[in-house]
């Protein structure tokens, strides 16, 4: 699993995909509440998001395309440093 924002307090951080899934999901909620507002300002924001989320899944398909990598090569990952890389 790739890792994203280790700290001392979480040593196994987050997954990347996992993080962008959530602001994914969260930008999909915000669109739907603008969908039917028809004013410029809303359109563009729309367009906007839809652009965003589509840049998104691709992030999410390349981290997920990334720890599928790293899992095959190196296995799971662990408390005890990267797999690749520095500390």
């Amino acid at each position: 699993m790739t890792h994203f924002l280790s700290t001392d307090e979480n040593p196994d951080g987050h997954r990347l995909e996992d993080i962008l899934s959530i602001i994914r999901a969260d930008i999909i909620k915000r669109a739907n509440k603008i969908t039917d507002d028809k004013r410029p300002e809303a359109r563009q924001v729309l367009d906007n998001n839809i652009k965003i989320l589509n840049l998104l899944t691709e992030s999410i398909q390349l981290a997920e395309s990334s720890s599928a990598i790293l899992n095959k090569s190196f296995g799971q990952s662990g408390k005890g440093g990267p797999r690749i890389g520095r500390p």
